[in-house]
């Protein structure tokens, strides 16, 4: 029996990792693949206080895993299927069959890239579509690739993109970006990046690997085909919450919805990161979930 559960080893999940661990209280961090989330494929963080000159997203996470291994962190390789309420305790329930019980339970799980939907892209996916320009950014030197998104993730892979292509198109639905000014500035006046505005990729075509896109302008219905090496995706994500569907309160999207404390519905649960319902997901923001939740449940535990 441990005294909290942490479902996810990204930001959220490790800073609560630290703040439990320093507790004193029994703690077990659950994490399928490797612990670091998203940040593990960006490449470049600029906006996490105390790196003046930035930061690779493989480099933090080094930094967040050897602090919280002092306090000897070691995660546990399941992955959780389904979380019941016990009322005292939570059962967290593995892929393996295998399960757990702890008294509290912080999910961390994160989010996943969103998908076009389109013909072509899962049949392309590893032969010229990506969802990590940081993973497959360097199979594509001096080709064409188009980007598809209009947020800071877009325009920030579009950019680090620019450092092995030959050219970027940069595709956004509407006639303006959503990416953070400086962003767009940076993306606006780079030589290698070409904007097309108000167009959606309709169809995704090639062989044996992508070689052009289908594309509808959306205001005039126009259709063209651009001939391109690959095609990246960022058009936002989808949280990894159909564990605790039927148990947490959801929103119309599928994000827990919390109160400013990382409480949900259920007492004894808590929520973190880029699971979590709430208008700003950044490393810093899921740091601070994580150190919210866990200090929440030492004093929930403490009153039990």
């Amino acid at each position: 029996m441990f005294d909290l559960a942490i479902i996810g080893g990204g930001p959220a999940g490790l800073t609560a990792y630290l703040y439990a661990a320093r507790a004193r209280l029994n703690t077990v961090l659950i994490e399928k693949t490797s612990p670091g989330g998203q940040v593990l494929i960006t490449d470049f963080v600029e906006n996490y206080p105390g790196f003046p000159d930035g930061i690779s997203g493989f480099e933090l996470i080094d930094t967040f895993i050897a602090q919280v291994k002092k306090l000897g962190f070691e995660p546990l390789r399941e992955e959780v299927v389904r979380l019941e309420d016990l009322g005292l305790n939570k059962k967290l329930i593995f892929a393996s069959d295998k399960e757990l019980l702890a008294q509290t339970v912080i999910v961390a799980s994160g989010a996943k890239p969103n998908t076009l939907g389109i013909p072509g892209e899962k049949e392309f996916t590893g032969r010229g579509v990506s969802y990590c320009a940081t993973c497959d950014g360097p199979f594509f030197r001096d080709q064409v690739v188009a980007v598809v998104g209009g947020g800071n993730t877009a325009v920030q892979e579009a950019l680090f993109l620019t450092k092995f292509v030959q050219k970027v198109f940069l595709i956004h639905r509407r006639d303006q970006l959503r990416a953070q000014k400086i962003l767009q500035e940076r993306a606006l006046g780079h030589e290698k990046i070409k904007p097309i505005w108000n167009t959606v990729v309709e169809e995704i075509l090639g062989d044996d690997q992508v070689k052009a896109i289908k594309l509808k302008n959306r205001k005039t219905g126009e259709e063209s085909i651009l001939e391109v090496n690959g095609v990246f995706i960022f058009i936002g994500i989808t949280p990894n919450s159909d564990f605790v569907k039927g148990l947490l309160n959801l929103d119309e999207w599928g994000f827990i919805i919390t109160d400013n404390e990382m409480r949900t519905n259920i007492p004894g649960i808590f929520a973190a990161g880029d699971v979590r319902a709430k208008a700003c997901r950044q490393i810093v923001t899921a740091c601070g979930d994580g150190a919210t939740a866990a200090y929440i449940a030492e004093h929930f535990l403490a009153e039990k």
